[in-house]
């Protein structure tokens, strides 16, 4: 099935910039627009981009049932036009705009994004991945197209079944306790994820760090990639660097990381998320650059 879609969107670099962690890109022709398989609203997913769209297959649902969902997901509604004449005026930024053109943020699940970004803490965007798929294929439920086969990820209840012990089977580590403490909070009703897309700023921001293992950063990351947050500004090692490397004003100010998203929020003001993916998708581009070179 298509989703017309003729505006800006560069599907490579929104599904592989470290927002999202299910999606693997096919091996093809470098003329060709790669395909993406995934697991979305509890389909397995492929997709890719071409010039009329977004072309995509899905099981278990119908196409026409997921195509909607898939259009929230990709935030097609955004209007990137908008939101790059908010940003533009920082030179850094627009900069990254020209190099990445069509760059989305995603509206993910939260819980998924949760748990997702839970995992990051002293992690990397390969090892997060791999312990996404081994929840999933551990405690959810298989679903398959043709001879691909993956598996749903699991729902806070079956996370909480699971335990701390079994999850730290599965290479989880020290994040194992988080990721059990917040399955036990979700599936008990203590924090209602979804109602956090309704509620301001502030008062999501405060409930998310009420987890035990949510900081600022993991905060502001599951704001900004399933609660539609778009001013969130995560603060990690990339972006730290970024800032201090790129904009005199933070060193000049000596500023903590913790001052840092504040700081950035009012520069970047109500799209300083989108901001933030393109510094960050810059910085960790330069520098994969500077190691293919051997520098």
């Amino acid at each position: 099935m298509l989703i017309p879609f003729t505006r800006p969107l560069d599907l490579e670099n929104t599904l592989e910039v470290g927002q999202a962690f299910r999606w693997r890109r096919e091996p093809s022709e470098p003329t060709e627009h790669p395909w993406f398989w995934g697991v979305a609203f509890d389909n397995l997913v492929k997709l890719r981009r071409t010039e009329e769209g977004v072309e995509f297959f899905c099981a278990p649902d119908s196409e026409a049932a997921l195509s909607p969902l898939l259009q929230d997901y990709l935030r097609l509604g955004d209007d990137l036009s908008a939101i790059y004449e908010s940003i533009r005026g920082d030179e850094r930024v627009s900069a990254c705009i020209d190099r990445y053109p069509g760059l989305r943020l995603l509206r993910q699940d939260p819980w998924e994004c949760l748990v997702s970004f839970i995992c990051s803490a002293n992690n990397n965007i390969r090892r997060i991945g791999g312990n996404v798929e081994d929840m999933s294929r551990s405690f959810g439920r298989p679903v398959g197209i043709e001879d691909r086969h993956r598996h749903t990820f699991p729902t806070p209840e079956e996370l909480a079944d699971a335990g701390e012990h079994r999850l730290r089977e599965l290479g989880l580590g020290f994040r194992a306790k988080y990721v059990a403490a917040a399955a036990r909070r979700v599936a008990g009703g203590e924090v209602d994820l979804y109602s956090l897309r309704e509620a301001p700023y502030e008062e999501a921001l405060n409930a998310l760090v009420s987890l035990e293992g949510v900081a600022d950063k993991v905060a502001n990351c599951v704001l900004l990639f399933s609660l539609d947050k778009l001013e969130a500004f995560p603060v990690d090692v990339w972006i730290d660097r970024a800032l201090r490397d790129w904009y005199p004003q933070v060193t000049e100010k000596r500023l903590p990381r913790k001052a840092l998203r504040p700081w950035a929020q009012e520069r970047f003001g109500p799209y300083a998320g989108y901001a933030n993916q393109y510094l960050f998708h810059q910085r960790r581009s330069d520098q994969r650059g500077k190691r293919a070179a051997g520098r």
